[in-house]
């Protein structure tokens, strides 16, 4: 301890010679006095009486010193004068020190930012019990392997299954509620699940009880579940809370208990209301209606792949027990985890090899700028080597700057990343951020200031490193006589050059991925949609069901809509419909077509209710028959029209026109009196599936989307429509206002499509930025080095033009050796990416020319300077110089 404070006191800059050292030296003193005294006895002379004293003691100031580090902590202290040392180096050579640091924060601070992401994506645990004992259930069918299952067939798995410790069902997707109070109605986010839904996940309230076994049975009491953030905001976090009555679409529910603050259910997007499912209505009763997704928990020593099995059992087994419903009806099992993060995965696996690419580049040119500055450090090493420096210590300081630049590079760069997350999270619509609520709160936490230690540490070793296996080759002498001038150049081109090859290579990695998401992203916003999107607004409608639960009162409702709509100046056409264009591909629906049983009479399409206008609206073609007239309703013989892929796909040599279909909810076939050209009902990514259309007429609801055409910014528009709506009646809601060409542009498969681009594409840039620096480095430096070499070819009758040609030629093939070399490495790493490519090959020619040409040019241009200052050399001055 006593060492311990007298380091600390001279690390405060208070002086420790206490009264111990006072009392050493004077013990010195002493000592030496008597010694003098018995040497002047013997017939010395006083000055070798001294000197024979002094020299018996082995050194005053020596010997105080040995005793003062007795008193000390002398590695520390060493550690100190190398770190003094050190930061002195880097204040002589700022130019030095502030493009290293800076270079390394750019790597290290995407780094950081991409390894959050993955980190609150895909390490971090999700907020429920022992998550990865979590999975998710589907039914699947001839259309795809992830469908909703049906109420019936939920109780039937959930008894049937000897794999599950418990399982639940919930709506998937936030749906919405309107939410009366004294301030009005208004359109809130909430979300269905059956009772034991929260027990399954492992989740309890951290306010009131879950939901009792039977609390969604059609006896029981409406009761719901409010998230941490509703209670905050709605109720201002008061404990009484518990007991008091919400009106949620004019029903009343009792709020039994609060969510935790960190729980989070991407698949329900950002639900405020928790509440049980509906088993009273007609579709928990019939088996062939779908509108749940199952999760459950496995037993101890059950692999998801083993519960797959069992339900695909289970699965075949309801098949042969209901054939009408359940024909073709399989089962799917994934775990949860890849259910809410699948999507991302992909992209942030490829971000992170990135910014693990951007990260090497960087640290190369650091490294490269150390190595040469070791070389013109030479004679320093030796000197001190001659002085009695041995390797050990000399490698110490390098090691000792080296880790001062990785501290350095880290701060700046976990400072970067900071605002790179912050500004990223922002960026996110909030629309999108709802489906990844994961993302909500991401910052420096444990794992990622760990992360940014260690690539830090494996940065400021690999700094060490460096000037280190250069100083164990070097001699002494031979450091002594040379200025290290000429060795460096030496070192510089047998290494550099190599360093720039292998960035120049990344570089090219980053820029074809970026170059292949890029075409992909533009393919994808140029899929045909079908429609038209310029000049559309579209509203969600929401009316109470207690006002409008009738059909006749939801027709009219949707009628009123449309007039009240189409009478607003500036608007050209209305019309309304179930469901937007471009959505997720919901609405599934169990049809048959009369006459055609060998076709199974079962097949799956997807369901759309829209208005008469509906079509014209968004100038879709028809290419057979007819639209729907504004008579198309329960009147009427009921119709339907069909898209075009339907129509090739089940009558593939006929006319479909007057051919009948039939669905669950009606009983009378519908007639098909109109063939319309493929309209994107599902996501800009996916395959163009079957759909059917039937009139809104005949099958209306209360709540539905109105579509309108304008012949003016749609965006001004959404308020004015807005307002119109509740002119009609003050208890509607509207909400998600938005235009066509927003909504497909912010829809998920777009978003994904461009996040991914433009990530690749900054890292790409850097990545080119900093091959080009090295390029330029290396051929500047080489340059410099030759500059005897070159007032000679000069002084010997070379042409300027040759000197530039020289130059130009030795970056030339740096370039296009780094150019090969990235090329065999995309057509890889493209292999890699083939998830996220949208009508794009892996190897596509014309993206790995552009890239290929993109970088030769600008590695062209980068040596463009230095061959020109070469050729401008003056021989005689060359000459004297050298």
């Amino acid at each position: 301890m006593r060492k311990l404070r007298a380091w600390f006191l001279r690390l405060l800059g208070v002086s420790n010679r206490g009264p111990y050292d006072s009392e050493f030296s004077e013990e010195i003193e002493t000592h030496l006095h008597m010694h003098i005294q018995d040497n002047l006895r013997s017939g010395m002379t006083a000055e070798e009486a001294r000197r024979k004293a002094v020299s018996k003691l082995g050194g005053v100031e020596m010997t105080k010193q040995e005793y003062r580090e007795q008193h000390t902590l002398p590695f520390i202290e060493t550690v100190l004068w190398d770190l003094r040392f050190a930061m002195r180096q880097l204040k002589k050579n700022p130019g030095f020190a502030g493009t290293a640091m800076l270079v390394l924060a750019l790597g290290i601070g995407a780094s950081v930012t991409i390894f959050a992401f993955v980190d609150a994506a895909l390490i971090k645990p999700l907020p429920y019990e022992n998550p990865s004992r979590l999975i998710n259930l589907f039914e699947s069918n001839q259309t795809g392997p992830r469908y909703h299952l049906s109420y019936l067939d939920y109780l039937d798995w959930k008894k049937l299954n000897h794999v599950l410790n418990s399982m639940a069902v919930y709506t998937d997707g936030a749906g919405d509620f309107l939410l009366s109070n004294p301030a009005g109605t208004e359109s809130v986010s909430g979300a269905g699940v059956s009772d034991g839904f929260f027990r399954v996940l492992g989740v309890h309230p951290v306010l009131g009880r879950d939901f009792h076994d039977g609390e969604d049975l059609t006896s029981a009491s409406s009761t719901v579940l409010l998230s941490y953030g509703a209670w905050q905001k709605r109720f201002g976090g008061r404990r009484d809370v518990l007991g008091q009555t919400v009106n949620l679409d004019g029903k009343p529910a009792s709020i039994i208990g609060v969510l935790p603050r960190d729980f989070h259910f991407a698949p329900a997007g950002a639900a405020e209301f928790w509440l049980t499912i509906s088993t009273s209505d007609n579709c928990a009763k019939q088996r062939g209606c779908h509108n749940f997704l199952g999760v459950g928990r496995l037993k101890d020593g059950v692999s998801v792949t083993a519960a797959a099995s069992e339900f695909k059992t289970i699965a075949l087994q309801l098949q042969k027990q209901y054939p009408d419903a359940n024909r073709n009806r399989g089962a799917n099992v994934i775990s949860l985890t890849d259910m809410i993060v699948g999507d991302t995965r992909p992209i942030l696996l490829v971000l992170l090899c990135g910014a693990a690419l951007l990260l090497l580049i960087a640290s190369v040119n650091v490294a490269s700028l150390l190595l040469v500055r070791s070389e013109s450090r030479k004679r320093e090493i030796a000197v001190r080597g001659a002085l009695g420096a041995t390797p050990a210590r000399l490698m110490r300081q390098f090691m000792t700057e080296g880790l001062l630049l990785a501290v350095g590079g880290c701060l700046l760069g976990v400072v970067s990343a900071y605002a790179a997350m912050q500004l990223l999270t922002g960026l996110i619509p909030a629309n999108r951020l709802a489906s990844m609520p994961y993302l909500l709160g991401m910052g420096l936490n444990v794992r990622v200031v760990l992360f940014a230690l260690m690539i830090s540490l494996m940065t400021g070793v690999l700094f060490s490193l460096t000037p280190m296996l250069r100083l164990s080759f070097l001699n002494v002498q031979q450091g002594l006589t040379e200025g290290g001038r000429n060795a460096a150049g030496v070192v510089w081109r047998r290494f550099g050059t190599n360093l720039v090859v292998m960035e120049l290579a990344m570089a090219m990695v980053l820029l074809v991925g970026a170059g292949l998401l890029g075409k992909s992203f533009y393919r994808l916003l140029h899929v045909d949609t079908g429609l038209q999107p310029e000049n559309l607004a579209m509203l969600q409608v929401r009316a109470p069901h207690t006002s409008y639960a009738k059909k006749e009162q939801q027709v009219d409702l949707a009628r009123r809509v449309v007039n009240k709509l189409a009478a607003l100046p500036g608007v050209t056409l209305a019309a309304v419909s179930s469901d937007l264009p471009v959505g997720t591909g919901d609405g599934l629906e169990t049809v048959g077509i009369v006459g055609k049983p060998n076709l199974g009479n079962d097949l799956e399409v997807n369901d759309r209710q829209v208005s008469a206008a509906y079509f014209t609206t968004l100038q879709a073609r028809l290419l057979r028959g007819r639209y729907f007239a504004e008579t198309d309703d329960t009147s009427k013989p009921p119709v339907a029209i069909v898209n075009e892929t339907l129509a090739k796909r089940y009558f593939p040599d006929e006319d479909p026109l007057g051919k009948h279909l039939l669905n669950d909810n009606e009983k009378t076939p519908l007639e098909i009196v109109g063939v319309v050209d493929d309209i994107k009902e599902g996501p800009l990514d996916m395959v163009t599936n079957p759909v059917m259309y039937v009139p809104f007429y005949l099958e209306p609801d209360n709540s539905f989307f109105v579509t309108v055409r304008t012949s003016q910014d749609p965006h001004s528009l959404l308020p004015t429509m807005a307002a119109g709506i509740h002119e009609i009646d003050a208890s509607i809601a509207t909400s998600n206002g938005v235009t066509m060409t927003d909504h497909i542009h912010d829809s998920p498969s777009a978003y994904l499509h461009r996040s991914s681009t433009w990530m690749v594409g900054c890292f790409a840039a850097m990545a080119l930025l900093l091959g080009v620096v090295g390029l330029y480095g290396v051929v500047a430096y080489s340059v410099s080095q030759r500059t005897r070499e070159i007032g000679v070819r000069m002084a010997l009758g070379a042409q300027r033009g040759s000197v530039h040609r020289m130059v130009l030629r030795e970056a030339g093939w740096l370039a296009i050796a780094g150019i090969g070399i990235g090329v065999v490495c995309s057509l890889v790493a493209g292999t890699l990416l083939r998830g996220l490519l949208f009508g794009v090959r892996a190897w596509d020619v014309s993206v790995l020319i552009a890239v290929a040409s993109v970088l030769g040019i600008s590695a062209l241009l980068a040596s463009y300077v230095p061959a020109r200052r070469a050729a401008s050399v003056n021989p005689i001055e060359a000459l004297r110089v050298e």
